[in-house]
């Protein structure tokens, strides 16, 4: 991957892994946006915004994204625990064409179930998975979250089989299946901050 040019970075992650800590933190050391399922939603949800909409808007100088940005406040498994949206192939389709047209003309660390899939054709892609242990998976949920490690262990069972089940209808492949991926990184061992640190190791290697 070349950081010299357009590129996308996908990361799929585990919930309770960092995953989505780590998608954030990158951005923010490449200098590029960062988007995920909760973005497309409060797009959708707080904006009613069309693709086209987007598209017109990204053209203006009026500082929409910046204040959007502003107003998004998830947590790190917020969003993936007060999950009650349907998923359907509309829902796949439309987030395939906002997560399209917000990667068209610029660079971006994209966080998703199926945004290695969406983009395994781009030609400056890199693709991640990050992991953790169940153990440290639960505690973290637990502790975030605010609730017993007998109920996070629950919610993580529900995420990941929910996750599975939509990767697999829409994509033909499985989540977990480490093909799919460039760098596949467990996180028991390291931070957030070192986990970003090995990814752009990673990258310079590639260059």
């Amino acid at each position: 991957m070349n950081t010299n040019s357009k590129f996308i970075i996908t990361i799929n992650r585990e919930l309770g892994s960092g995953g989505r800590t780590v998608g954030r933190k990158l951005a923010e050391k490449l200098g590029v946006e960062y988007f995920d399922k909760a973005v497309i939603n409060a797009l959708q949800e707080r904006y009613n915004l069309s693709v086209e909409q987007i598209e017109h808007l990204k053209g203006q100088e009026t500082g929409w994204w910046e204040e959007f940005k502003r107003k998004m406040t998830f947590s790190e498994s917020e969003y993936e625990l007060n999950q009650t949206n349907i998923e359907t192939e509309d829902v796949f389709r439309a987030e395939t064409q906002i997560l399209k047209a917000l990667a068209k003309d610029q660079s971006c660390v994209i966080a998703g179930r199926t945004a290695f899939y969406m983009f395994r054709e781009h030609p400056n892609h890199l693709s991640i998975l990050i992991q953790a242990s169940m153990l440290n998976r639960i505690e973290r949920v637990a502790r975030e979250q605010n609730m017993t490690k007998e109920q996070a262990r629950l919610v993580i069972d529900k995420v990941d089989k929910m996750r599975e089940n939509y990767v697999k209808e829409f994509t033909g492949t499985s989540r977990y299946d480490a093909r799919n991926y460039h760098l596949v990184i467990n996180m028991d061992d390291i931070s957030e901050d070192a986990a970003v640190e090995l990814i752009l190791t990673y990258i310079r290697s590639m260059s």
